[in-house]
């Protein structure tokens, strides 16, 4: 009984394996389906066809992540300024629950109060503190004021909602897979607009819009399947581009039509994609770690002649150029 639980768990382990590494063939299938009219068009065998590459690993927690040092304090020094409306917020915080918090709330916890010793020190309370405590204030404030930025970046690249989003166990992007794509692009416009309005005393977050957001980017690692259905459509118009170089210039055999409104949709999704990510990336008003930077210019950038967009429009401008050598049926 033990020996047959341990195969079970294997040949679980080994089918997760091979569906990470592209054993759903759904996204492939109207790849192999154009393969075949080629095929037949120009009399040929069979496309030989490749198993494509998987995407990068994302960046190891540590190398995302910009330090931020923590800001300590006695209770009394915080009791001082306690017209600031800090006391409570800074006591859970520094609760048992408070030190465990996700990202996502030690993000809003951040804001929040900055959003208060911002206020506080924007007022007449600064006049009625004594001097000791008016530096304090002052201080406090300047050193949440510059920590914010870098806060904001780590609450979204500490997340496991946005880890999760480029997963190397995943498949490529299909039509089925493009009805909620709205939902996810709401949620990545939500964290824009959180990091745009981190300064704008008047902006109030909300705690359950942002884990509502956050739940729809782990429901599937989108960002992975864009990624890869971009390296599966290069790779299969790559193999058949070079099917078409091989029949010559005079080529007698026509072609019948590419249907392209399906890869035309995909595409859109992932331009759109992609350019939401990139945005929100490049929005944030830090330094962006060297491992993050070369993660975006690698696998997320639109404009690199080697990342994944930019290797299927250049694949297909091909493609396109190479099918008017041939007549059309």
């Amino acid at each position: 009984m033990v020996r047959w639980k341990k195969l079970t768990a294997a040949f679980v382990v080994m089918i997760s394996l091979l569906l990470g590494c592209g054993g759903d063939d759904r996204a492939d299938q109207p790849w192999v389906a154009y393969h075949q009219q080629l095929t037949n068009d120009l009399s040929v065998g069979n496309i030989e066809q490749a198993e494509p590459e998987n995407i990068g690993a994302f960046p190891e927690r540590r190398a995302r992540l910009i330090e931020v040092p923590e800001t300590r304090d006695s209770i009394l020094n915080v009791y001082a300024l306690r017209e600031c409306q800090i006391t409570s917020l800074v006591a859970a915080r520094n609760n048992q629950l408070g030190r465990v918090a996700p990202p996502s709330q030690q993000w809003l916890y951040e804001r929040t109060l900055w959003q208060r010793l911002n206020s506080c020190w924007n007022s007449d309370i600064p006049e009625q503190l004594s001097d000791e405590n008016k530096d304090r204030l002052e201080y406090l404030t300047a050193t949440k004021t510059a920590q914010l930025p870098a806060v904001s970046w780590n609450a979204i690249f500490d997340s496991s909602e946005w880890e999760q989003s480029f997963s190397r166990a995943s498949q490529p992007l299909t039509q089925p897979g493009l009805t909620d794509v709205p939902q996810h692009l709401e949620a990545i416009d939500y964290l824009q607009q959180m990091t745009e309005h981190q300064f704008d005393p008047a902006w109030q977050q909300d705690s359950s819009t942002l884990e509502s957001h956050l739940k729809t980017l782990q429901e599937r690692p989108l960002t992975a399947e864009v990624l890869r259905m971009l390296l599966l459509a290069n790779q299969r118009l790559g193999e058949a581009n070079s099917l078409l170089r091989q029949q010559g210039e005079e080529s007698s055999h026509c072609l019948q039509q590419w249907d392209t409104a399906s890869l035309e949709r995909l595409a859109e999704a992932a331009n759109q994609w992609l350019t939401a990510i990139n945005r929100l990336i490049d929005t944030q008003p830090v330094d962006k770690p060297r491992a993050v930077q070369r993660y975006q210019t690698r696998w997320l950038s639109r404009h690199n002649p080697q990342a994944p967009w930019a290797q299927f429009q250049q694949a297909k401008t091909q493609h396109e150029a190479l099918r008017t050598r041939f007549a059309t049926c």
